[in-house]
């Protein structure tokens, strides 16, 4: 089992090499590729770092992603294996999808109180709006 601090380090891994090492060639956060990629040696960093290093993450790839068009979605994202970034998105959405999972898992073998339940109010806080156009 993954511990919650590698999870949420792995999650801005995967979200720095996609969006911001692939796509613009940044890597603010060079010790995600040591301490958290997939397929290396299992680390427990502390979650604070990880909890920063994500927001530092998070924070730089909202600004690319946000300025991102339907038609970029169709287009490379740079390296290998080659993959669309549309589909990168998607495969990024269900990766943190597998892995909040995990981590509820987690809590929930180690008793923690007040874990979320389900999807909530879906219909009022998140409902499905169309694209507006580009």
């Amino acid at each position: 089992m993954n511990s919650i601090s590698w999870i949420v380090g792995h999650l801005a891994w995967h979200e720095q090499r996609y969006w911001l090492t692939r796509l613009h060639g940044e890597t603010p956060v060079p010790v995600l590729n040591e301490l958290v990629a997939s397929g290396g040696p299992a680390t427990t960093p502390p979650l604070r770092q990880m909890l920063s290093a994500w927001r530092t993450v998070t924070r730089a790839a909202d600004g690319h992603l946000d300025s991102l068009s339907s038609a970029d979605l169709l287009g490379d994202l740079p390296g290998s294996p080659p993959r669309k970034i549309g589909t990168s998105l998607r495969r990024v959405t269900y990766h943190y999808w597998f892995h909040i999972g995990e981590i509820l898992a987690i809590r929930q073998i180690l008793g923690h109180p007040r874990r979320p339940e389900f999807v909530g109010d879906i219909d009022t806080r998140a409902p499905y709006r169309p694209e507006s156009g580009d």
